[in-house]
């Protein structure tokens, strides 16, 4: 009777412990999958494309369920190994629809570049410019955008941070290509902004683990942080950012010899900045008044700014300074993200503008155009939210620090140039293409050129890097010219890398 009565009191006691471990174990969600196929007409050819959207359950290192993860991926029906690109925006944190419905996918919205375009409704055309001719696309929505979050113990800090984000898509990726056979296949991996940024060190990462990747696609691009700072005592971001100032003032008529061609007087503001602006700055208090009035001319010829307004600066004038002065004598600022726009300025007596006029002018369009098409054409759940910024999240708070940023338990750094110099040593077959846009004041070309002259490559590993120009800003695929040339350059690059 004791054995019997012991028997029921455990039996009462394990039941339930049981019980609700089924039940934890259930709690943890499963991915969800939506199917349809799409299509794109390319060079007067149709490819026909078997088309999945929504998540995955992602594991960690010992196969423990931690996030759904977000993603949509094209495939060429009927064709196989074919090279297959992982693409991504940046942020941080920012959904890839912005890639995605731009010039990657077999859909893209048309927009009145550079002016606003107006309300609904929007036009969305066959997009001839994409990639998809070349290659399976994979646009991938980070945890805490699109429909990714985490699930079972992880946390949103798991994910937002420097390398917390390197990680998990590193396990995304890494498992995708084992899921759907592509671990033999051409690799490739796509980012915009902050998303080149995590390609440098995302390139390192997989490498590291046995992934090597035929190449890196780098849209407008920043590797080094603090050039976009404007941090104190450092001059490096008032140098590189001069260049744009420079480009912009020669689009907008504002300076008085505009030379052959942009590519000419961007060569002459190259050497001023280099050769007489850098010395300058190094000297300090210790300029003479001649010297600042001299130097502070040359700025004002360059940039469309005046002699009086540099002077006032004491020679160091921030972007946003620059946005709201350049045409503020006719009410306007110009963008952040490409300076050919223009917006009305909201404050004339503002040190620094208060809006992005080309953020102002497609986010719109581009949102409310991609979830009429996520929705209908690619079949989810209308029930489901798809989140576009992280920023919009509670508590969102980025992790700045990085592996090797780090001295004297101090950041020092806020770069991953070290671990793109790192793989490319490492791998002397990687090739990187970078696409920069002349008038992009978000991540300026000028401070991508200065990263990459301080990588300390040979001559011949830094031939592996391969810089491309346009007359467009940081989104140059807005641009109809640039989205050609776009095509033109990506296409080139998977072809030379793929066999």
């Amino acid at each position: 009777m004791k054995k019997l009565a012991f028997a029921l009191v455990l039996a009462f006691v394990t039941f339930p412990c049981l019980a609700q471990e089924k039940t934890a174990k259930k709690e943890i969600p499963d991915g969800e999958i939506f199917s349809s196929t799409q299509s794109v007409t390319i060079n007067g050819k149709t490819i026909s494309l078997a088309t999945e959207t929504g998540t995955v359950q992602l594991r960690d290192e010992n196969d423990k369920p931690i996030a759904l993860f977000g993603f949509t991926h094209y495939r060429k029906t009927n064709a196989t190994n074919r090279p297959i690109v992982f693409a991504f925006n940046g942020g941080p944190l920012s959904a890839s629809f912005w890639l995605h419905f731009g010039v990657l996918g077999p859909k893209r919205i048309e927009i009145n570049d550079p002016a606003y375009t107006k309300p609904a409704p929007y036009k969305v055309v066959n997009n001839q410019y994409s990639i998809l001719d070349k290659a399976d696309l994979v646009m991938i929505d980070p945890v805490g955008v699109g429909f990714s979050k985490p699930i079972g113990d992880a946390k949103w800090e798991d994910f937002w941070g420097v390398d917390q984000d390197i990680r998990s898509i590193g396990l995304f990726i890494e498992q995708f290509i084992i899921k759907t056979g592509k671990m033999n296949a051409p690799k490739y991996l796509l980012g915009e902004s902050y998303g080149t940024f995590r390609n440098a060190g995302l390139v390192k990462h997989l490498q590291d683990k046995g992934i090597a990747m035929n190449g890196v696609i780098m849209v407008s691009a920043v590797f080094d942080l603090q050039h976009l700072l404007f941090g104190p005592g450092d001059d490096t971001a008032y140098l590189i950012h001069f260049p744009t100032y420079a480009a912009t003032a020669w689009y907008h008529n504002k300076v008085k010899n505009k030379g052959e061609s942009l590519k000419a007087f961007l060569a002459d503001v190259r050497k001023f900045t280099e050769n007489e602006y850098a010395p300058a700055l190094l000297k300090g208090d210790q300029l003479s008044h001649t010297e600042r009035a001299s130097i502070a001319q040359k700025l004002a010829d360059y940039s469309g700014l005046s002699q009086d307004f540099y002077m006032k600066a004491d020679l160091r004038v921030t972007n946003g300074e620059y946005f709201q002065e350049l045409l503020k004598d006719k009410g306007l600022t110009v963008g952040r993200l490409d300076s050919r726009f223009t917006g009305v300025n909201e404050d004339l007596l503002a040190q620094s503008s208060l809006t992005d006029p080309q953020s102002d002018a497609i986010s719109p369009p581009y949102i409310s155009a991609f979830k009429d098409y996520l929705y209908n054409d690619l079949k989810v759940r209308k029930d489901l939210t798809y989140t576009t910024t992280a920023s919009t999240r509670k508590g969102f708070k980025w992790d700045w620090k990085h592996n090797g940023n780090i001295a004297w338990n101090m950041q020092v750094a806020v770069t991953t140039l070290p671990d793109m110099t790192s793989a490319m040593k490492r791998n002397p077959d990687l090739k990187i293409l970078i696409l920069n846009g002349y008038y992009d004041l978000a991540t300026v070309f000028y401070g991508v050129e200065h990263s990459i002259n301080h990588m300390g490559l040979d001559a011949n590993l830094k031939k592996n890097i391969i810089m491309k120009y346009y007359e467009a800003g940081h989104m140059m695929y807005t641009h109809i010219p640039s989205m050609q040339k776009f095509k033109k350059d990506v296409d080139e690059f998977i072809d030379q890398t793929s066999n």
